[in-house]
């Protein structure tokens, strides 16, 4: 068992595992997969986290992906929006969608959502989508009120959502600035990969702890949403396959990647809100110090600001306002950056430039 003695080395090692420090990857569904998922609930930030995992990756080849079906984008873990490769899609459904069903029926009650409303709606987006139709949410919500059905408040949402988690429907590509829906069997109609229950938390904890280790049980369960019992069950299995670090009282798992030897080199990044390096475990700690939570989160959503990292902590947040002819990007650290920090802030931000093909001006 490998020992490890500083978060600095816990971080900089899911930083490796995770694509971002020396990333290995080139295609954008290599990465989503590689992942097991991705976050995606803000679409923007999803793009740049695919991005900054691919040297050289751009915007426009991540659009590019997405419309020809190397990622799909649906409501997965959690309930939550993901990136996900098409053949993984219906297999971790299946797999952890009926749990997350289960446990909205009570905010399904409060929205006065029926099973028939359910029923009703899935059968309307069939008639509405078919033949390759993609429509955006509004109007899908136009044929929601047509046909008597009530989007309003957060009944539309939940009745996506709901169709989404059933493996009925997912996103398609853009019309222009605005998201489509699409017929899932018509977006990806090769059934993809398909494993029993066992096998398939065997292989949703091996690319988890892959992706993402050195990573705990509880992080395995947050992220993927399981009962405890089911995640234990998927280490288990996939036991053989998974190597042990220990560091102070736990002890983590990972895939067989060896371990990043080179941590004296100094390394910073400009990663999106909700992106896996933060959101990907329960217990932040090695990369978050637990007193600056509350600056990288605000508002009662819970809406998770884009972060600087420094060596493998967050050492700040950022924002980044676009423009036509250039992107203004404002680091705002928690502690003032010595002048090498300074530089490689600039350094980060002009490849988020590169990334969306702008160049950038720094402010502050």
């Amino acid at each position: 068992m490998v020992v490890m003695t500083t978060d600095r080395a816990l971080a900089i090692q899911r930083l490796s595992n995770q694509q971002i420090l020396n990333p290995v990857l080139r295609q954008p569904g290599d990465v989503v997969e590689a992942l097991g998922a991705l976050q995606a609930q803000d679409f923007a930030g999803a793009l740049w986290s695919v991005g900054l995992r691919i040297p050289g990756g751009t915007a426009t080849a991540i659009h590019k992906a997405i419309n020809d079906r190397q990622v799909i984008r649906t409501w997965l873990l959690r309930g939550t929006l993901h990136l996900v490769a098409p053949d993984d899609v219906r297999w971790i459904l299946k797999l952890v969608a009926p749990h997350i069903i289960a446990g909205s029926a009570g905010r399904y009650r409060q929205l006065g959502l029926t099973g028939e409303d359910f029923i009703h709606s899935r059968e309307l987006f069939s008639e509405e989508l078919q033949g390759g139709r993609q429509l955006t949410r509004d109007e899908l919500f136009r044929s929601l009120e047509k046909s008597g059905i009530s989007p309003e408040g957060q009944r539309g949402y939940h009745l996506l959502a709901r169709a989404g988690l059933e493996g009925h429907i997912c996103f398609g590509s853009l019309r222009g600035r605005q998201q489509t829906f699409v017929l899932l069997d018509e977006w990806v109609p090769e059934p993809g990969r398909a494993f029993e229950p066992g096998e398939a938390l065997e292989r949703l904890a091996e690319r988890y702890f892959r992706g993402h280790g050195p990573a705990t049980l509880q992080d395995f369960t947050w992220w993927s949403g399981l009962k405890v019992a089911e995640a234990k069950a998927g280490i288990e299995t996939a036991g053989p396959l998974l190597s042990r670090v220990s560091y102070g009282d736990k002890v983590y798992l990972m895939g067989p990647a060896p371990l990043y030897t080179q941590d004296d080199e100094p390394n910073v990044y400009l990663l999106p809100g909700f992106d896996e390096y933060i959101l990907g475990y329960r217990d932040r700690s090695a990369m978050l110090d637990p007193t600056l939570a509350e600056r990288t989160i605000i508002g009662a959503n819970g809406m998770m600001l884009s972060t600087i990292i420094v060596d493998g902590s967050v050492a700040g947040t950022w924002k980044r306002t676009p423009g036509k002819k250039y992107i203004v990007v404002e680091p705002n650290p928690f502690l003032p950056f010595t002048h090498a920090q300074k530089r490689l802030v600039t350094t980060a931000a002009e490849r988020y430039g590169a990334f969306m093909g702008l160049p950038v001006r720094m402010k502050g």
